[in-house]
């Protein structure tokens, strides 16, 4: 549904969007005259280290990374820090050295740890405490004067990816000290690659005055003639409604907990009570059809439940027409993929953004009925990233279908004597 070609216009609009300071452009993409996407060898992925020495597939990546990629026949320095207890360099380098790549070849890798404090007197400093610290100038020269005359001829320094938080050009004044390529070998979270990117993103979605709700959970909506027209998130005092002409649902997927399976095999969308693809009423034919007890076998049916969409991202129902105006799926929420086993998420998340992209932004709002400036400065206001939903129930589902809010649905369930939200009983 979402496409190649959708999938590199949105890799593509990230790329631009966050600069070539924090991301490179792969200019490796070959289309036919025409542009048709079937015809398109596209970009080869790049193939990175990661912090146990393994070999990972990526279609980009920041300027830091360049020199991290392997090549047949490469030789690499792996340098680890003593008080950074997430990299072990001599694992790294270890694994690497026995892996073949998975496009052919082999490399050599030799492991070096040197003793850099990011912390005067902080024995255990953790990834970003290390970024903040080389930041500053006299960080990077002290830990150039550690690897001073340790790297041979010939040699690729890669260093855990904590090479400055807010000046991402840590990497090439160390090259440049040394004499020698400098590439970063990601970390697990807290990533500081990722929070480099976040930082970025967070500058532009400010500059654009996008108010982003920290840490609340959605506890209510409202639809009006079958449109969404406002959510309402938990916050200190009272509940907060925000209207939008336009919502995105990008809470992910039963990794976030924005989809849940009850022990009776419901499967609910905790956010909207969207209509899920891939499920059945019947929980016991969900338990019996959508998780199976190999542990080490395929992957569990359950992890392409999802939400349906139309080529525009819009959630569609049982009967493939949309169900929700104003609401646009994109993401972990999706149906029909596993994206851990694929290492497809990336792809998705930024292709299926590419087609709901234009109806939102203020330059299209002419859709509406009010006048186009006045639209623009209210989507602007009111567009709102609402992070870690709250774990949901089922009047979402109850009142969609009816057309009410989940409040509504509440308040109609408590006057008739019905049960609330909460396990059915047996």
């Amino acid at each position: 549904m979402i496409g190649r070609r959708a999938t590199a216009a949105g890799v593509d609009r990230f790329a631009a969007l966050v600069g070539p300071e924090l991301l490179t452009a792969r200019p490796d993409a070959v289309e036919d005259a025409d542009g048709g996407e079937g015809s398109a060898d596209g970009p080869a992925n790049l193939w990175l280290p990661t912090a146990v020495g393994a070999v990972r597939p990526t279609l980009l990546v920041q300027p830091s990374m360049a020199a991290s990629v392997l090549r047949d026949g490469g030789r690499y320095l792996i340098v680890g820090l003593a008080r950074l207890k997430d990299f072990t360099a001599e694992m790294v380098a270890g694994n690497l050295s026995r892996s073949e790549l998975p496009d052919g070849g082999s490399i050599q890798a030799r492991a070096l740890t040197v003793d850099f404090e990011a912390r005067s007197g902080e024995s255990d400093t953790n990834a970003v405490g290390h970024a903040r610290a080389l930041d500053h100038p006299d960080a990077i020269d002290r830990l150039a004067r550690l690897l001073d005359g340790k790297v041979r001829d010939g040699e690729t320094v890669l260093l855990p990816a904590v090479l400055g938080l807010d000046r991402p050009g840590v990497f090439q004044e160390l090259a440049e000290r040394l004499g020698a390529p400098v590439g970063e070998i990601p970390l697990v979270p807290p990533s500081v690659p990722g929070l480099r990117l976040e930082h970025r993103l967070d500058r532009l979605a400010s500059a654009q005055r996008v108010r982003v709700v920290m840490g609340a959970r959605v506890v209510d909506s409202r639809i009006e003639r079958g449109r969404l027209v406002s959510v309402t998130s938990a916050a200190a005092g009272r509940p907060r409604e925000h209207r939008a002409d336009a919502f995105i649902l990008a809470a992910g997927g039963f990794e976030s907990g924005a989809l849940t399976m009850d022990s009776y095999g419901q499967v609910t969308d905790t956010v909207l009570g969207l209509p899920l693809a891939g499920v059945s009423a019947d929980g016991a034919e969900n338990l019996r059809r959508l998780i199976h007890h190999d542990y080490w076998g395929a992957p569990q049916g359950l992890f392409r439940v999802g939400v349906a969409v139309d080529k525009q991202m819009r959630p569609l129902g049982a009967d493939g027409e949309p169900v929700l105006a104003g609401v646009y799926a994109v993401g972990g929420v999706l149906a029909g993929a596993v994206r851990w086993s694929e290492k497809s998420g990336e792809g998705i998340a930024l292709g299926s953004a590419e087609p709901p992209a234009t109806p939102c932004w203020p330059s299209s709002a002419t859709a509406s009925p009010r006048a186009p400036a006045t639209t623009a400065r209210t989507q602007r206001r009111s567009r709102t990233d609402v992070r870690r939903r709250h774990p949901g129930s089922a009047l979402g589902s109850a009142a969609a279908r009816e057309g009410r809010s989940a409040g509504q649905e509440w308040r109609r369930r408590r006057r008739n004597g019905r049960p609330l939200a909460g396990p059915r009983q047996p």
